[in-house]
């Protein structure tokens, strides 16, 4: 017989891990009495990251005793009470391989349905004192399962847990578990999970890309986890190609036109990618890293990217100053997920300054279709002298039958000419936005400084553009992805403290970060970005939830622990991966 063992609830608070801050309510604790259950928690309980824990799908996380005693004998442990695991209901019974998504039971005057296994993060192995923990507890079958509550009631310990109801099609927590995270991914299994009303959307929408990856031939990888910036992968390396031509777009900006020096085909880029360029500034200088969007049509014969010069920036000094025409520059493949996605419904493309560049491959992938979408061009520039492809664009705008420009100039010279040059004095703002009258059901585009894009899409929300629809390309360290229940001072990505000139090399191409590698110091890549501020998304850090999932633009990795399935080709997992040697990642 099933029995409620024990009600742990716990509030968030902070403790101190790896010389940071972190909020979290993992600690749970035995209740004495009755407890209150409620649609979203216990009382007495709460979530300190709503982003991955909590809301109606996870109101009440279940463990059970049978598995305490499995980890007891595996980690040659005594010391666990009621609540270890961050379970709200410790119970007898009900083990992950026999319990099924949507199997419904009583317990008190509450009645719940189970949604999905647990999901674990790092903060588990913070309760244990076990960094490997969410690796453990995901790839042992034994990660435990959420309830739902169908209808609010009190609990306590002592409970009979009575089995009222079950789904149709019966998938036991431990099959959908191991279906998302193991190496194995069955098109029938994925079909019938698909078939289980229970299941919530999230766990859903992985089945379901996890088949479309089996579709469509790229099932390289595990598409049921990986974030969108991992989408799109492509194999790791540089080829060398020779400059055809150098074009002064404005005052500030340099175009860059390359073919192939060995008459070999170049992979054709999607509208909106863009390239990793190896530089070397010197013999006795580590070479640079710099990631430049494509700015021309696509091609496989000749690739196009376009630089603003910067007054003390290292890689557009190196090339406006040593670059000529002829020489041989190692360039990446296309790489990037800020992409035009097909359809007919309308495009606002959204720049400033060189952000411009991805944009424009865009508008020259509308032009060259003859798209009869309605398409917005907006840009934002200083003045004439610093406006790139000013007549580029408006070319292109006009081969589009349903496409209109509008160029606003910040500080435009007494030269600019309104209704020329520009549209409008001063910056994008709603005014303008209102006057355009930019359509809700509208993509969005956007590419510019780090604020700049934050104020559109702010903007672009107000005037009522779903946030789904509104698609950015950024390439600084200014945007911090870590996850919640962090706090933390975030700055500018730099060089480690302890940076010692020894050691495999990792690039941090997005960054502009290059440090060595000292094994002694760091676990793992994300350790040295950590080190070096360098933004990076994370949850687990053992190799599971494949949110550090990144691009390799170039070297070999290795795994220590390996992960539970392996990225996809031309990915790499930062949490549990280090240099095999010099590495060059997409961060």
């Amino acid at each position: 017989m099933a029995q409620l063992l024990s009600v742990n609830v716990g509030l968030p608070h902070e403790v101190e891990w790896k010389g940071r801050i972190v909020r979290s309510a993992i600690w749970k604790y035995p209740v004495q009495g009755r407890c209150r259950v409620r649609r979203l928690n216990l009382d007495g309980d709460g979530q300190a990251d709503l982003a991955g824990h909590g809301g109606e799908n996870r109101a009440v996380f279940v463990y059970q005793i049978e598995s305490y005693r499995y980890w007891q004998e595996q980690l040659s442990r005594s010391d666990f009470i009621h609540g270890q695991f961050g379970e709200n209901f410790t119970v007898t019974g009900l083990p992950d391989d026999a319990v099924c998504i949507g199997d419904r039971f009583q317990i008190g005057s509450a009645m719940f349905e189970v949604s999905q296994p647990r999901v674990t993060c790092y903060r588990v192995g913070i309760r244990m004192n076990e960094s490997r923990m969410p690796a453990l507890l995901t790839g042992s079958g034994r990660p435990g399962f959420y309830f739902r509550v169908l209808q609010e009631g009190d609990v306590g310990a002592g409970d009979e847990i009575t089995k009222v109801g079950e789904a149709s099609e019966r998938m036991t927590v431990a099959e959908i578990n191991a279906l998302l995270y193991s190496s194995s991914h069955p098109r029938e299994l994925l079909e019938r999970a698909l078939r289980i009303e229970a299941l919530p959307s999230g766990w859903r929408w992985s089945f379901e890309a996890l088949l479309k990856s089996q579709t469509t031939g790229s099932a390289s990888g595990n598409a049921g986890l990986a974030p969108a910036t991992a989408a799109h992968p492509v194999a790791p390396g540089f080829r060398p190609l020779q400059i055809s031509a150098i074009d002064h777009e404005s005052a500030d900006v340099l175009s860059f036109s390359m073919l192939s020096n060995d008459g070999q085909q170049l992979p054709m880029a999607l509208p909106g990618q863009y390239v990793v360029l190896r530089l070397q500034p010197g013999a006795d200088r580590p070479p640079l890293f710099r990631s430049y969007s494509l700015s021309g049509p696509a091609s496989t014969e000749r690739y196009r990217i376009s630089v603003k010069i910067e007054p003390h920036g290292a890689a557009g000094t190196y090339l406006k100053e040593q670059a000529r025409e002829g020489d041989i520059l190692d360039i990446s493949s296309p790489r990037g997920t800020f992409i035009l996605e097909p359809g007919d419904q309308p495009a606002v493309l959204l720049s400033a300054g060189i952000g411009a560049t991805p944009v424009l491959a865009m508008l020259h992938a509308l032009a060259g279709n003859r798209s009869t979408r309605q398409i917005f061009w907006l840009h934002s520039a200083r003045d004439r002298q610093h406006h790139p492809f000013a007549s580029e664009a408006r070319s292109l705008v006009g081969k589009l039958p349903n496409a209109r420009a509008h160029v606003c100039y910040s500080r435009p010279s007494a030269d600019d000419k309104m209704g020329e040059h520009f549209d409008f004095a001063g910056r994008l703002s709603r005014s303008v936005f209102d006057e355009i009258g930019i359509p809700r059901d509208a993509d969005a585009y956007l590419c510019g400084p780090y604020q700049f894009m934050e104020d559109m899409k702010e903007t672009l929300a107000a005037v009522g553009v779903a946030p789904q629809r509104i698609h950015a390309e950024i390439f600084s360290g200014d945007n911090s992805r870590t996850p919640g229940g962090i706090r933390a001072t975030h700055k500018a990505p730099h060089l480690p403290a302890d940076e010692n000139h020894a050691g495999p090399l990792v690039s941090f191409a997005r960054s502009g970060i290059a440090a060595h590698w000292n094994a002694s110091k760091y676990q793992s890549i994300l350790e040295l970005a950590e080190a070096c501020d360098v933004p990076a998304l994370w949850s687990c850090r053992t190799g599971v939830c494949h949110n550090c999932e990144s691009g390799l633009v170039s070297g070999t990795v290795v795994y220590g622990p390996e992960p539970l399935e392996k990225p996809a080709t031309g990915n790499l997992l930062i949490c549990c991966s280090q240099p095999a040697r010099d590495v060059v990642i997409d961060l």
